[in-house]
Formats: C-alpha cells, structure tokens, sequence
C-alpha cells in the first residue's frame, strides 16, 4: 500500500456536487489531513493538471483532465465493448433509458447510459453511484450470489427509506432477492426517485457471478407496475444473456 498514491486519490475525491470548489483548509477538513499534507498533494495536483487553483479565491476545483481515468476505463473494458452492440439494439427497440451497471462494494456505478426522449432524472450520468440495495440493477446482481453473501452486503450497507416506496428492511431485502433469483429479473419502482420505475437483469461471468447488470429505466406514469414487467422483462433477460459469459 503506498500511502502518499491513497492520499492524492483521497483529494480528488473531495471534490463533486456537494463540493464543488474547495480551499487549502476545508480540503484538509474533507481528507483528515493536515494543512501542511494537503498543501502539498494539492500543489502536486495542480502541477499535474488535474486540479486548478483560482488566483483569487486560491480555492481548487477539478480540472477536465480527471476525465482521463474514465476515458481510458471505457476505452479499454471487455464488458463495454462487448455489451454496447445489445445496449444499443435494446434502446432502439423499446425507446426507454437503457443502464449498464456494476456493483463497487455496497453501491451500484453507472457505467453506460443510452437516455430516451422520455428521461427523467438528468441528474443520474455516468459514474453515478447508488445503493445497491434498492434498485433494481443492484438487486438483480445480489441475487446470483450465495444467499450469505448478499445478506453480508445489505447488511454494510446504510438501510433508509429513500422514498415511501423503498424497501429497506432485512427480511423484506432477503425476500426480494429470493424472487428475483426465482424471475430473473428485478423491479424497482419508486424506490429511490418519485415517479421512477426500473427492471434490471443481470449479466453473470463465465461462473454464473454476477459482473453487472443491463436495466431499462422508465416513468410510473407513463406504464403501471404490471406494464413495465409485461413489456421489458424478457427484453432485459435476453439482453442479459447475449452479454454473458456462459
């Protein structure tokens, strides 16, 4: 482990929505560092171009070159290349948002996103992170592991109620992952956004793990809960299973 690497990804992270610029000492504050520390990595940073430090305000924020780890993680993975031809087969075909996720510990990341005219939530691009344990891509994965396994991943996780609809409980989350394993497809409908409806199936590697998921995203206003199942359930299935490794 070299600690100074884990420092300098520690700053960047600092940075997003909630912190879109920072100073010398609220950047400290944000990684547990000292002053002295964190004037140094964000000296390196800058010096690097990864981050800009505004003459003025001497406050810092990310620059575009950050991108360039993404860029590269797109360029280069196996799953991308080989899902985006089904990825995009299936956007065409129904006209909806269409979601390549993977699971990173208790969270699901938007890896690729195909929006439809009917989108709803700008908000949600590529390296968007959600719980795992209350959408349906996040369930859909869970649900090809060992029952203990899954259980130990809800279990870290932080159990709220985003929504009135989310279900957050142990015993229900378990029961949820019985019947997705049973369907082969998940649901979720409301449970992080209002008005949101979601049905993910998951893509399994060549020992039947889960590696991500394919989901279409949808509106409860424009397809009931019956509908949305009805219509895509065996469309994100077969996505699915073209993407597989089985």
């Amino acid at each position: 482990m070299v600690n100074s690497v884990e420092k300098a990804f520690r700053v960047l992270s600092a940075f997003g929505r909630q912190h879109q610029t920072l100073n010398l000492s609220q950047v400290a504050s944000e990684t547990g560092m000292d002053v002295s520390a964190a004037q140094r990595f964000t000296h390196t940073l800058t010096r690097l171009g990864y981050l800009h430090k505004d003459a003025q305000t001497k406050r810092f924020e990310l620059t575009a070159k950050t991108l360039d780890l993404g860029y590269h993680f797109v360029r280069s993975s196996r799953l991308l290349d080989r899902a985006m031809p089904y990825l995009m087969h299936l956007s065409k075909e129904t006209e909806e948002t269409v979601n390549l996720t993977v699971r990173d510990g208790t969270e699901i990341i938007f890896v690729s996103r195909f929006l439809s005219r009917h989108v709803l939530n700008t908000d949600v691009i590529i390296g968007t992170r959600m719980p795992a344990y209350c959408t349906a891509p996040g369930i859909a994965m869970l649900s090809r592991l060992p029952e203990a396994e899954a259980m130990a991943i809800i279990d870290a996780s932080d159990l709220k109620a985003h929504t009135p609809s989310t279900t957050w409980q142990r015993d229900a989350l378990r029961e949820k992952l019985h019947q997705a394993a049973a369907q082969g497809y998940a649901t979720a409908f409301e449970e992080v956004y209002i008005g949101d409806a979601s049905i993910a199936a998951p893509i399994v590697d060549h020992h039947g793990r889960p590696e991500a998921a394919v989901n279409i995203a949808t509106s409860t206003s424009r397809f009931s809960h019956a509908e949305v199942v009805q219509r895509f359930s065996s469309l994100v299935i077969a996505t699915a299973h073209a993407i597989s490794r089985v």
